[in-house]
């Protein structure tokens, strides 16, 4: 799995990267255009819009394989201890329910956005694959969850302040 992982986060990185390049690119451009030339860049905002939803939901999956999610310590000093990991998975596996439910959701979306053929308002772009890889990344990032290894963020932090009696 790890290996996996590895193999894909080079490729998902650096599309990432492009796509937020791309995106900064094109805000300097329509921002120069309306301010000098009175000519935004037409469809500007649909453009900036898909590419934000495809770099969040490309970085979903490698955040949450990483378990880089927004962690609050204020309780590792309680529930970093070995006796307390039940906590952890009981968290992972909350975790990876509301990331199933979200895929879900997404997938609701994208049946509906692909029969009434819904598009974006300036360029037209068909809405649907964007939200069947919205519910793919959602369901992936779900499964990984699972998979990722449970051990408390700053656990080890916590282990050095015990052993040097700092707790």
């Amino acid at each position: 799995m790890q290996a996996l992982m590895e193999k894909l986060r080079r490729p998902l990185e650096g599309a990432m990267i492009l796509m937020l390049f791309l995106m900064i690119a094109l805000t300097f451009a329509d921002v120069l255009g309306r301010k000098l030339f009175s000519k935004p860049v037409y469809g500007a905002h649909d453009l900036t819009e898909h590419l934000m939803a495809l770099i969040v939901f490309a970085g979903l999956p490698l955040l949450t394989a990483q378990r880089g999610h927004l962690c609050v310590d204020l309780f590792d000093r309680f529930l970093g201890h070995p006796r307390l990991m039940w906590w952890h998975h009981t968290i992972a596996v909350a975790m990876a329910g509301t990331l199933f439910v979200v895929a879900w959701q997404y997938g609701l979306a994208a049946i509906d956005a692909v029969k009434i053929r819904e598009i974006s308002q300036e360029l037209s772009i068909p809405r649907g694959w964007i939200y069947w890889y919205m519910a793919v990344s959602a369901g992936l990032s779900g499964v990984l969850a699972l998979l990722a290894k449970h051990t408390p963020h700053h656990a080890h932090n916590v282990q050095e302040m015990i052993d040097g009696g700092a707790v």
